[in-house]
């Protein structure tokens, strides 16, 4: 095993790992040349969780894609003719795209390119920044082979993002918005020679040939990011934010409710059904200050399909059961809690984290995450295998259920107050400790009581 295939296998989950078998079992069947690329490779070598998997094959990738839904229970999200790609959901919420390795010729800035086979060299060439334009491959000839053309690696070591391409902003001016994206969430610094051509490109006004279908898109990308107020701060300082939505560079964004959204999605695991619910929350609190007239301005600005204008409208609505099951005089016990919020939809909980007025409904939305997780976290391997019952049956939920709420409802034991003048054994000090220390440890039994 090559150390790139181990350094893949330990940052991948379980889930992924299998995913990754499970698509290079299907490509090696169809005779496809298979290679991990994009945002993997590059979160893999910087040492970031892999949120996403970036299959790139030369060949058929769309009849893979569906060979793969068919008998490896992957379901698709979208597929693109055009590009010859697809987006894919596989068991455990792995997300994955599986792409034609290609190569784009654009007949004009901002239009839509014409697509080509290509190698996976020439596809690697032809990406928007060198920290993505690195390769693994994952061919039984090749296993573990590492590729990358334009020197990925180094200016992912500097902390760098490169243009790969002199041109790729008046091929492609939706880069400009990517490239402040990536800055933010992956705190690296541009290139100079990359800032001299953005320069460029902006004086040659680019910018103004971003499809809107590009600026929709880049818009949901910002949305499941950890801190898209700081990624719309730096889009504004930018002056690129009006192309978006002219309303929200201005007052009228809303900044203090994106600040108290970023603290609720915190919460929450970074798992991908935990991200991809970010998108409504995030639209209705990024609207919330505006007048209906300019929320029809900006769904129409962005081309904003119905699924993603409903997640934002109907949330609010679709939240209120979830609240009222929060409320309910009956939830005396963290167990009663945790079987409501770990049911819930997660778009529901980061709504309610947000919007909630109600003292209850945040202290055991909190609850959960803060306290419960982790108190289901300390059962052991060896506990969960005591559990009675074969799993899938009624008899196994319901012991499953009972060790859960035999955890969470524990009492915490007791400290006793020890005779005046007397110190806990527990507690003993050594000779030469500060006066201090007893004074403290004796506020600790306190507040452990």
């Amino acid at each position: 095993m090559s150390d790139y295939i181990y350094m893949l296998e330990s940052h991948l989950s379980a889930d992924q790992n299998r995913v990754v078998a499970a698509v290079r079992e299907f490509a090696t069947e169809a005779n496809l040349n298979l290679f991990l690329t994009g945002g993997a490779m590059r979160d893999m070598v910087a040492g970031l969780r892999i949120r996403d998997l970036d299959f790139v094959v030369e060949g058929q990738a769309l009849k893979l894609a569906a060979s793969l839904c068919e008998r490896a229970g992957a379901r698709l999200v979208r597929s693109d003719e055009a590009t010859k790609s697809a987006e894919l959901v596989f068991e455990g919420g792995v997300t994955a795209q599986v792409a034609m390795s290609r190569r784009e010729k654009y007949a004009r800035t901002g239009a839509k390119p014409q697509v080509f086979p290509a190698t996976i060299q020439e596809d690697l060439r032809g990406r928007d920044f060198t920290a993505n334009a690195i390769a693994l491959s994952l061919n039984k000839a090749s296993h573990g082979l590492l590729l990358d053309p334009m020197n990925g690696l180094a200016d992912i070591g500097r902390r760098e993002l490169r243009a790969v391409s002199a041109y790729g902003f008046y091929d492609d001016p939706s880069r400009l918005l990517r490239l402040i994206r990536f800055r933010v969430r992956l705190g690296f610094s541009i290139e100079e020679r990359t800032k001299m051509q953005v320069a460029n490109a902006r004086e040659a006004g680019v910018e103004r040939s971003i499809p809107v279908r590009a600026l929709g898109e880049e818009m949901k990308k910002i949305a499941v990011e950890d801190s898209p107020g700081e990624i719309l701060d730096a889009l504004e300082e930018a002056g690129l934010l009006a192309l978006i939505s002219p309303v929200l560079a201005g007052p009228k964004r809303n900044q203090a409710g994106i600040a108290k959204y970023e603290k609720g999605i915190r919460l929450l695991p970074d798992d991908s059904a935990a991200r991809a619910a970010r998108l409504g929350p995030f639209l209705y609190v990024l609207t919330e200050k505006l007048a209906p007239k300019e929320k029809q301005a900006f769904i129409k600005g962005l081309e904003l399909a119905k699924p993603d204008v409903d997640l934002w409208q109907k949330l609010e609505a679709r939240s209120k059961k979830l609240e009222a099951a929060l409320r309910a005089p009956r939830i005396r016990k963290a167990s009663q809690a945790y079987q409501i919020v770990s049911t819930a939809a997660p778009d529901e909980v980061i709504f309610l984290l947000y919007h909630s007025s109600y003292k209850q409904v945040q202290e055991r939305l909190r609850n959960y995450y803060l306290k419960s997780l982790p108190a289901l976290q300390e059962i052991s391997p060896e506990e969960w295998a005591a559990v009675e019952g074969k799993p899938g049956t009624p008899r196994y939920a319901k012991a499953r259920q009972e060790l859960i709420a035999d955890r969470l409802d524990r009492k915490p034991p007791k400290v006793e107050e020890p005779p005046p003048g007397e110190q806990p054994a527990s507690a003993a000090l050594p000779p030469d400790a500060p006066a201090s220390a007893s004074v403290t440890n004796s506020a600790f039994a306190r507040r452990v009581r």
